[in-house]
């Protein structure tokens, strides 16, 4: 006769149903992305389209931080890696845009996962340092003369120097800002795929236990060097992938498009979307890439100190991020319709 705790074993290794709610919600935004580049005019396509890449870098410095624990001021090296690789394969070798890009995320994961090899003796403010050393460090390497004949030196290298925008393929009839779009589109949503299916597996769960209590992770067997480089191989890999978009979508390459700033504003777009919810890429990066044209309208003098403002005030009203927001918004409503 079965018991009790018979049926709730079933029921826990019961499947989950294949059509959940947060399953229509991405849909639902996956479509609305799909269509908005046939209703709105191209310079708002363009900013959508940098708004998708610095998503996919800020999904990558999740994994690192949000998801392993890792803090990082330096992605902003990552991400030129991906974009000069791009530009130089592009320019100079000939090779198809598209097919740049896992050659870019290959050569970033490997950079992340060297650099993550000397990380692993730093922690906490000490590995922040590192990085921002690597950041700072990374826009006068690319100027280095002994490299000048690839990367341009402090000219960059111009992509699509010949055609001016990027091939669409297969006769498809789309004018090239917006194919542009839909690629960056569909390669962004196949790595935050990607990026929640690495979360859901072995590896993730071994990256969250290293961040929440790393000596009960190595009790339990965990490879602490391993998944800590690991987690930098990847981050690496998601960023340089975004840079390699954004090489394509500027079509321009230059060292002091490099600077520590970028990886700051990685950062705070990291910070506002919630450290450690995934989703929340899109939102940081909508902050980061509107906010400050807002704050420009509302006075081109004092900008930044708008800009500062408006931060200022998401960090106090959602001091952690729009994921804190929304998990305390949906606990306040499942109480409100508990105590009915």
């Amino acid at each position: 006769m079965a018991t009790s705790e018979t049926y709730a074993a079933g029921a826990a290794a019961a499947p989950k149903p294949f059509i959940t709610a947060e399953r229509v919600v991405y849909l639902l935004l996956f479509i609305g992305l799909v269509a908005l580049p046939f209703f709105s005019k191209g310079f708002f396509v363009f900013q959508v389209t940098k708004l998708l890449i610095y998503a996919i870098a800020i999904l990558g410095l999740n994994l690192l931080t949000g998801i392993n624990g890792q803090f990082s001021l330096g992605h902003g090296a990552f991400y030129a890696v991906g974009a000069y690789t791009t530009a130089i394969m592009v320019e100079m070798m000939g090779v198809n845009y598209m097919l740049t890009l896992p050659v870019a995320g290959l050569i970033c994961f490997v950079f992340g996962f060297l650099f993550g090899l000397p990380a692993l003796r730093l922690d906490g403010i000490y590995l922040a340092l590192a990085t921002f050393a690597l950041a700072i460090a990374m826009p006068q390497l690319l100027k280095l003369s002994p490299i000048e004949h690839l990367t341009g030196g402090v000219q960059g290298v111009i992509v699509f120097s010949d055609t001016f925008d990027p091939e669409v393929p297969f006769g498809l009839p789309f004018d090239p800002g917006t194919w542009t779009y839909l690629f960056t589109l569909f390669v962004g949503a196949f790595l935050f795929w990607l990026a929640r299916n690495i979360v859901a597996s072995r590896t993730g769960r071994a990256m969250m236990a290293i961040r929440d209590n790393p000596i009960a992770a190595r009790s339990m067997g965990v490879n602490i060097a391993l998944y800590k480089t690991l987690a930098f191989g990847l981050s690496a890999l998601f960023t340089g992938v975004a840079g390699a978009l954004s090489a394509i979508a500027v079509k321009f390459v230059a060292p002091d498009s490099f600077t520590f700033a970028l990886s700051i504003v990685l950062l705070v777009g990291l910070v506002v979307g919630g450290v450690g919810w995934l989703p929340g890429a899109l939102i940081g990066a909508t902050f980061i890439v509107f906010v400050p044209n807002v704050a420009e309208e509302i006075s081109k003098g004092l900008s930044g100190a708008v800009f500062g403002f408006f931060l200022i005030l998401v960090i106090y009203l959602a001091p952690q991020g729009a994921g804190g927001l929304l998990r305390a918004g949906v606990g306040r409503v499942k109480r409100l319709l508990g105590s009915r």
